[in-house]
């Protein structure tokens, strides 16, 4: 078997049924090139529902607050609606879909990060389910929700879930966004950042926000599997079919 490719979705593409079937009209002809993993957030439709119930949302460096007694919203949202949405519509387009949450046969661990709540930090665990689900040709869609050893729910940030689930399967990574790749201060695409770089794109505050998420993550798994890992915009078709055949495209965090 060639080597799986994880992709991360989030952004608009996950607020719309008609750019989600856009990107799974592009998904399902990347999945004839190689095997694929879907892992996705929902940030805004979680946001929307904590609003409409009257909960508060916070977010601190790109990264949310998630209070324990958030989680059942969380995971209703993300396990539930998104993940069941984003099964059903790969269906549609002949993707041999199954809905996971990051927990599922022990694949993703998590430890709390208790300076936020109930948030999980992520770290690869056992590659045999997803593995098995890759060998028989199915396509797994995790959503970002963990649970600690004690068995309790964690929110996990949906980039840094996709870099585990990454380095777990010793994958290639796209962290898919609603721009590009990484702009620079003058919103030009920054076609290459090295590991070495990206602390200074952080410190100048060219990379800040939900992008510093997605910068901090894809240097992680670069580093950690010695590959490098593409940030990419969702709506660029034949970008992501030149990222699936290891072709250069959006942004590339190089090792």
């Amino acid at each position: 078997m060639s080597t799986p490719l994880v992709i991360k979705l989030g952004g608009r593409v996950l607020q719309s049924h008609s750019n989600l079937n856009a990107l799974l009209t592009i998904i399902a002809q990347l999945a004839q090139l190689r095997p694929l993993v879907l892992v996705h957030g929902g940030g805004d439709q979680v946001e929307a529902l904590l609003e409409q119930l009257g909960h508060t949302s916070l977010k601190v460096d790109g990264l949310r607050i998630t209070p324990a007694v958030q989680m059942p919203i969380v995971a209703g949202v993300l396990a539930g609606d998104v993940n069941s949405q984003l099964v059903a519509v790969a269906q549609q387009h002949q993707l041999n879909a199954v809905g996971l949450t990051l927990a599922a046969g022990h694949s993703v661990r998590c430890e709390v990060d208790t300076s936020r709540g109930a948030v999980g930090i992520p770290q690869p665990n056992q590659p045999a389910l997803l593995q098995l689900l890759l060998d028989k040709n199915f396509l797994p869609i995790l959503s970002s929700i963990g649970a600690d050893a004690a068995g309790n729910r964690l929110n996990v940030n949906a980039d840094l879930a996709a870099a585990a689930v990454a380095q777990l399967l010793h994958a290639d990574l796209i962290l898919l966004t609603d721009v590009p790749g990484i702009l620079d201060q003058d919103g030009e695409l920054i076609e290459s950042i090295s590991v070495d770089q990206a602390p200074a794109l952080i410190a100048d505050g060219t990379v800040r926000d939900g992008m510093l998420v997605k910068l901090n993550a894809a240097v992680q798994a670069a580093t950690a599997s010695r590959r490098s890992i593409a940030v990419a915009g969702w709506q660029d078709a034949k970008a992501l079919t030149r990222l699936a055949k290891g072709e250069a495209a959006g942004t590339r965090i190089r090792f």
